[in-house]
């Protein structure tokens, strides 16, 4: 993906706004818009945004995983799966 063919300024989308949503759906890239020559926003493809969306909660809970880890915030398998059990057999009671 060349970053360089979908830069486009404001006025192009303005004036484009079909054919630059078309483009950016069937190319599955993003499109750089640019105000007064200063990259400012960028279209994607909703199906992107959303993968998007899903990669970075995915890795927001690995990260908050790996501090808890490293902070000691954790209990084993075992343990966990001990608690669970618990729960199940109060919430059948």
């Amino acid at each position: 993906m060349k970053l360089s063919k979908s830069v486009k300024p404001i006025s192009y989308l303005k004036k484009n706004t079909a054919e630059a949503i078309r483009e950016v759906h069937e190319n599955h890239s993003p499109m750089i818009i640019t105000q007064n020559g200063e990259a400012k926003a960028v279209l994607i493809d909703i199906a992107e945004y959303e993968q998007d969306k899903e990669s970075f909660a995915m890795l927001k809970m690995i990260a908050q995983s790996k501090a808890a880890y490293a902070s000691g915030d954790f209990k084993s398998a075992k343990k966990a799966f001990s608690d669970i059990r618990k729960s199940i057999k109060e919430l059948q009671a």
